[in-house]
């Protein structure tokens, strides 16, 4: 992989060490890349997966002693002053970055019988309001800090499938998946390129053996996603050697039959 070393890169929800987005932080790293990753303990405590105790403080030592350069904070992706907190922080910190993965995500199951305005839009204000601003954020200070530069990069994080109770989660990523291709046309001339991976059901923490009997027999290759392979196509997209593909969204899920 090529084109990382010395590069910025903000990747957001990193806060458990069997998490997508802690796969995507190590394998940047190891690419050569500076990383930034921000966290949300109040999620992980009342919708996700439990809180990883003092897991960003490690994570940020961990990559320190790759040999990058590593900050975190905690943050609420649905609060508007969000973004703007973000990429001072990371200037602050890091300097300003040409990468951005868009891995933070609000899901609270909901089917057609408990789904709500309320639950909607704590949906939106993260997987939507706060992924599109914080992009734009990213864009608008990329092109004024790297006129010249053509490196810049967007991967977004997207989910989409017959998932009859998580019609938010499903809903509010497909939006993302829409905007892909028409942000990735805005943001050409600037240089930066506007992508969206589909993992697929990934092994991250939150698979119980019901759940993995139930998904294993839709997987040709005989296995579940774990966050490793999200993270070597992110490592691609965020390389130069991608440089071409823009306005994509990427399926690397196996072959996953369920979809």
């Amino acid at each position: 992989m090529t084109g990382l070393k010395g590069k910025v890169a903000i990747i957001t929800g990193a806060s458990r060490s069997k998490g997508i987005g802690a796969a995507i932080c190590r394998s940047l790293a190891n690419a050569g890349a500076d990383i930034f990753f921000t966290h949300w303990s109040l999620f992980d405590e009342t919708n996700g997966n439990g809180v990883d105790k003092d897991f960003p403080n490690m994570l940020c030592k961990e990559l320190r002693n790759i040999g990058v350069g590593s900050a975190h904070m905690e943050v609420d992706l649905s609060l508007k002053e969000s973004p703007s907190l973000i990429m001072d922080r990371v200037e602050e910190t890091l300097g300003t970055p040409c990468i951005l993965i868009n891995n933070a995500t609000f899901e609270s199951p909901a089917n057609f019988r408990t789904l709500n305005t309320e639950i909607l839009d704590k949906h939106y204000k993260v997987n939507n309001s706060g992924t599109l601003m914080l992009s734009v954020e990213f864009a608008r200070r990329y092109e004024k800090s790297f006129p010249e530069r053509k490196d810049g990069r967007i991967i977004n994080m997207v989910s989409k499938g017959p998932d009859p109770n998580n019609l938010a989660y499903i809903a509010t990523k497909g939006m993302v998946i829409a905007i892909t291709e028409p942000l990735s046309v805005a943001l050409a001339p600037i240089g930066i390129t506007v992508n969206s991976v589909d993992p697929g059901p990934t092994d991250s923490g939150w698979i119980n053996e019901e759940i993995r009997n139930h998904l294993l027999p839709l997987f040709p290759t005989g296995r579940l996603g774990v966050p490793e392979d999200a993270a070597r196509l992110i490592t691609f997209l965020a390389s130069d050697d991608s440089s071409w593909i823009t306005g994509q969204t990427i399926k690397s899920d196996g072959g996953f039959l369920g979809k």
